[in-house]
């Protein structure tokens, strides 16, 4: 354990002292490390990627209030992330060069996963996102803050990537204006949620806004979902975008980036999966909110395919791409999902009306 490690940890109520700290996962927007304490009692140290997150301080204070709330309504301490203070009491250490730092207790006997082995495994991340959702819908949301602004409005979206087509700075657009009527053919649709949202239509709620399999820990005996971690994007937004960015990821049957788009479409058996759980662990949803489902899916399937055409044709400078056309080959797999959503309309809504019952 290098000094600075140390000494970081050194700021820590830990229960003892740290005798060692490693690499930890597999994340790549902030840096984690597995902690050790002279009794053997494991944390979860992470630096604070201040390139992804401008107000660290407002960050820290979202995680500690959703945290505090959940840890009142839950018996297994494993439920909810649990923060250890500094020893001036406070959520993050802000180590004056620039860098903040939070620890979190480790939660042991859990497993995570980075991609379902099972359908089960899929149905559980529904469990633990639907539990969350039900669990804070008496959250005030409109107290945390935004810590990215506009980060699932669809229509702001649509809005960037008006100004960049117009700029085409690198010269790309004349070659992907297959995809650029895509988009554009379905801009009005875009606005649906943000605008049933501000007339209060579609309740506002506290949303995770990155449900990934991943984010969901499982206990490592049973399988069965523990609770949500990564919640750095907790903030006010929809239930649907949490729904729809999951069936999105969790739903397609091929990988994000795969070229060949034969390959690639939503399985209605794993949409009727995903939604079972989550509406068998989230009643409290809205008739609205239920009936929007489909649509929350096919909008955060859209407006990932807009962003990555939107960072395609400005130059590649948002999302980290391995070849050149790296991000148009994102942004295929999402239209294409978005035309298959569209093919399957009314047996998603179906299935929707079905699982509610």
């Amino acid at each position: 354990m290098n000094e600075l490690l140390k000494d970081v940890l050194g700021h820590f109520q830990l229960d003892t002292p740290a005798v060692s700290c490693e690499p930890y996962g597999f994340g790549h927007v902030n840096v984690t490390y597995v902690v050790v304490s002279e009794t053997k009692r494991r944390y979860i140290l992470q630096k604070i990627s201040t390139r992804a997150f401008h107000d660290v301080p407002a960050l820290m204070e979202n995680i500690s209030a959703v945290t505090t709330y959940l840890r009142e309504r839950i018996e297994d301490p494993r439920g909810t992330l649990t923060l250890i203070p500094t020893t001036d009491n406070k959520s993050f250490l802000d180590y004056g060069d620039g860098t903040y730092w939070r620890v979190y207790d480790f939660i042991e006997d859990s497993v995570c996963l980075q991609a379902a082995e099972t359908p089960e495994d899929f149905f559980q991340s529904a469990v633990g996102f639907g539990r969350f959702q039900e669990m804070l819908k008496d959250f005030p949301a409109e107290t945390l803050h935004e810590t990215i602004p506009n980060f699932h409005n669809t229509k702001d979206r649509y809005r960037i990537f008006r100004e960049k087509l117009a700029a085409d700075p690198c010269g790309r657009a004349a070659g992907v204006q297959k995809e650029i009527e895509f988009a554009l053919a379905r801009a009005e649709e875009a606005s649906t949620l943000v605008d049933q949202q501000a007339a209060g239509i579609l309740p506002t709620r506290v949303t995770h806004n990155d449900t990934k399999l991943n984010n969901v820990m499982l206990d490592a005996e049973t399988k069965k979902a523990l609770c949500v971690i990564d919640l750095d994007t907790v903030m006010p937004g929809l239930s649907l975008y949490d729904f729809g960015d999951s069936i999105r990821f969790g739903a397609s049957t091929a990988a994000e980036d795969e070229k060949d788009l034969d390959k690639v479409e939503m399985s209605l058996d794993l949409f009727r999966t995903y939604t079972r759980g989550f509406l068998q662990e989230c009643p409290g949803l809205t008739e609205q909110e239920r009936k929007m489902m489909p649509m929350g899916a096919k909008m955060m399937t859209l407006e990932c395919g807009v962003r990555f055409l939107t960072d395609y044709l400005d130059g590649d400078n948002y999302f980290k791409t391995h070849y050149d056309t790296h991000n148009l080959d994102r942004c295929r797999t999402q239209f294409k999902l978005v035309a298959d959503m569209e093919s399957k309309w009314e047996e998603m809504a179906r299935i929707i009306e079905e699982e509610s019952k």
